[in-house]
């Protein structure tokens, strides 16, 4: 196996230029990296990354806290984030915390203790005054669909308010006015902003927000078709349901098949994420946008200016959604 004393034999250079084109950070020109590059290719030299770690204090690893590792939500963040620190050789280590506090708090103990040079979390139970606590006195902490009061420049956000209020607005727009909704847990501050805006659109158009009409919703699938069942079996009318998310959109639609509903002709189904399902399930989901894999991306590269010094990189932290009409909404029978 070759050493480092082959690779700068090879390239003509010194042991000290080899180690300053190995270690991230270290001043040296494209000319002579690119020899020192080849001559490790070459010999097929690869760096011990232990002693490397020891040597710049740096591991070259981005913990990545998500909620599951399931679903197309979190498959498009953790490839986002992925495929962007890998461009520029950093690697990654996952947690998951289920939404559970306790778990959250473990999950980000466990990375921390990894040795990982900053993490990138998408934290829901957590309460603020833990996450700036956390971030005075360990690793460089981002924040991924969630504001932090104290921690403005490295939370990355999408306006759920405004989609809230969009998805509630193509239905009134098409006469609407019985409309159900079923929310995410209302303890995450994502799914409160949703039915905010939710409820801003329906005060706007005169209409009164029916408590009876409200289902709080888990994000999962199956929490859609309970949801919907519910809803049908207390027995208030409506022609329309949104859901906080597509999963519980695609549960819900299953319901409403099983049922034997038409849809839309019957009833219109809003979902939230435009995620790949929207565009398989029948008929094809109405729903807002979610940029997640934009913002995801971005949450990367502030890893990558503001602790691996790539200065010149530029960074967007706030996010904005669109509604995306498809075929699961009509106007009321």
């Amino acid at each position: 196996m070759a050493n480092i004393y082959e690779v700068a034999e090879l390239a003509g250079v010194s042991l000290a230029t080899v180690s300053r084109v190995i270690n991230p950070g270290a001043k040296v020109s494209d000319k002579t990296r690119q020899k020192v590059l080849a001559a490790m290719k070459q010999l097929g030299y690869r760096p011990n990354s232990i002693a490397q770690s020891l040597a710049t204090r740096s591991s070259n690893t981005v913990g990545v806290l998500v909620s599951e590792l399931h679903g197309p939500f979190f498959g498009a963040m953790l490839s986002a984030i992925e495929e962007t620190l890998r461009a520029n050789g950093k690697f990654v280590l996952v947690a998951a915390s289920h939404s559970k506090e306790e778990l959250e708090a473990e999950a980000i103990k466990f990375l921390v203790g990894r040795n990982c040079d900053a993490l990138i979390a998408h934290i829901e139970a957590l309460p603020d005054k833990f996450i700036v606590e956390h971030n005075k006195k360990s690793a460089p902490l981002v924040v991924l669909n969630r504001k932090v009061r104290g921690l403005a420049d490295r939370c990355f956000s999408l306006n759920n308010e405004l989609g809230g209020y969009l998805a509630a607005q193509s239905l009134l727009q098409l006469g609407h006015r019985n409309i159900a909704y079923i929310s995410g847990p209302l303890d995450f501050v994502d799914a409160q902003q949703r039915l905010l805006g939710h409820k801003r659109a329906l005060t706007e158009a005169g209409v009164t927000f029916d408590d009876r009409l409200l289902h709080e919703g888990d994000y999962h699938e199956t929490g859609g078709s309970d949801a919907l069942n519910d809803l049908f079996n207390q027995g208030v009318k409506f022609s329309a349901v949104i859901c906080a998310n597509d999963d519980m959109a695609a549960g819900a639609m299953a319901a409403a098949h099983d049922r034997g509903l038409r849809l839309p002709e019957e009833l219109s189904i809003v979902g939230f994420d435009d995620s790949p399902i929207a565009r398989y399930v029948y008929p094809k989901l109405s729903t807002v946008h979610y940029p997640i894999a934009d913002m995801s991306h971005m949450a990367a590269r502030w890893v990558l200016r503001n602790v691996y010094q790539q200065s010149s990189l530029e960074v967007q932290q706030a996010f904005e959604p669109r509604y995306i009409a498809r075929d699961s909404v009509s106007r009321p029978a």
